[in-house]
């Protein structure tokens, strides 16, 4: 009798204290939290990702994802009751803000400024680019490397009897001029002066330096228009297949003579009298002729 109450007192003891094993364990797994969910834009700290259990009143830190910094909220959730607290973090994009400026570069920066935005880059009107055509806005800020360098021309051409006014080792740039100028005797046929262009070319040829001799002169005389005082005398030239000569008076009066180009170069002159000087003449002529009358 006595050996049966010993063995239904140890079975009782034994089934209290599985029943009290059980109701803790159900206890503490109900307190337990699940690894946390993290929020929009926001990661988990290194030290949270190497945490495996998360019992009630245990803390995980967040942060803003790369590009993106706090704007407002805790970063902080916490186990209570089995679940986590819910994530205050907000985070938005990071702001590059306006490229620093860059001498003779432009920055469009009208798609944005914002993390992953792109910024075309151009160079001032002379210049060109060297490097990246673009920025873009990253975590650290804008990336991307280029400059700008002024344009350059060829070193100017020679010109036989005649000389230009470059004499530097170094290349001409975007906006200089050269200017030419012929030696004694010589006549310059052209521009005496060209510039160095956006492009990287002259904007005219080179002149040249020639004689004028009488084909020459010919050969230019429809192309040019030249004027020489004589002692009181003008002489113009016209853009024509014939060449006028206006004498200009001491009053104001002025006869015209046309001539061909080959009697005007090849020292056929036509007479070129003054109006006023006949009529000077005139009462001579009458007297004379009524004396012999």
């Amino acid at each position: 009798m006595e050996f049966f109450f010993l063995l239904g007192r140890s079975t009782n003891l034994k089934l209290t204290s599985l029943l009290f094993f059980c109701c803790c364990f159900v206890w503490r797994s109900e307190a337990d939290c699940g690894r946390p969910q993290r929020g929009q834009n926001s990661v988990f700290t290194d030290q949270a990702h190497l945490m495996n259990k998360f019992p009630e009143g245990s803390s995980v830190t967040l942060e803003c994802s790369n590009g993106y910094e706090k704007e407002t909220g805790s970063e902080v959730i916490t186990c209570q009751n089995g679940n986590w607290t819910q994530v205050e973090l907000i985070c938005k994009k990071r702001d590059c803000g306006v490229p620093k400026p860059q001498p003779n570069m432009i920055f469009d920066t009208t798609a944005g400024t914002l993390f992953g935005d792109v910024a075309q880059v151009t160079c001032d009107k002379g210049y060109e680019i060297s490097g990246s055509s673009f920025r873009q806005c990253f975590s650290r800020g804008w990336i991307g490397r280029s400059e700008c360098h002024i344009i350059t021309c060829n070193q100017p051409a020679e010109v036989s009897n005649g000389k230009n006014s470059w004499d530097s080792q170094d290349l001409p740039t975007y906006g200089q001029v050269i200017l030419y100028n012929c030696d004694e005797g010589y006549t310059l046929i052209g521009n005496g002066s060209i510039l160095c262009n956006e492009t990287g070319q002259y904007d005219s040829p080179p002149p040249e330096c020639k004689v004028l001799s009488a084909t020459t002169m010919t050969s230019s005389a429809a192309a040019y228009r030249d004027k020489i005082i004589r002692g009181g005398t003008e002489v113009t030239t016209r853009r024509d297949d014939t060449h006028t000569m206006t004498m200009a008076g001491e009053e104001g009066t002025a006869n015209n003579v046309t001539s061909s180009p080959s009697s005007f170069f090849h020292e056929t002159h036509d007479v070129v009298t003054d109006a006023k000087k006949d009529l000077d003449y005139l009462p001579v002529i009458l007297s004379v002729a009524c004396g012999t009358l």
